[in-house]
């Protein structure tokens, strides 16, 4: 099973992100914001404990984090807000439109960054309600 450090085993449902998100436990690129998006882009249905596994952080840390990208407009949750189909899961949809929030780079979209880190170019174009 592959692990993100030796005290962090990574979810197998996750193995694509923890690759990615495994030199986060020597030294870190992404912000922990960072890596939740991350998470998300490879499983919009990822609980909250893998996140933290994968991430080396505790659950209540990404609790806040997805609170921040929530009220930022960054994520929304499921459709009307409402748990997947099997009821245990929320569904987090990421607002690819969306401009990085650094200044300098506003000029790129959430969704583009996202596909670079983890390699994936056909994430079907989301917009904002109200656009």
């Amino acid at each position: 099973m592959p692990t993100v450090s030796d005290s962090y085993t990574c979810n197998p449902f996750l193995e694509n992100a923890c690759s990615i998100l495994r030199p986060l436990a020597e030294w870190s690129f992404l912000t922990s914001h960072g890596g939740v998006f991350v998470c998300i882009a490879h499983d919009p249905e990822v609980r909250l404990r893998d996140i933290a596994l994968s991430l080396g952080i505790t659950e209540l840390r990404v609790h806040g984090i997805l609170a921040d990208l929530t009220e930022d407009g960054y994520l929304v949750k499921g459709k009307d807000g409402k748990e997947s189909t099997d009821g245990r899961r929320i569904r987090y949809q990421i607002q690819a439109d969306l401009p990085m929030p650094e200044s300098g780079a506003q000029d790129h979209a959430i969704g583009a960054v996202l596909d670079f880190l983890t390699g994936v170019d056909d994430r079907p174009a989301t917009r904002r309600s109200g656009t």
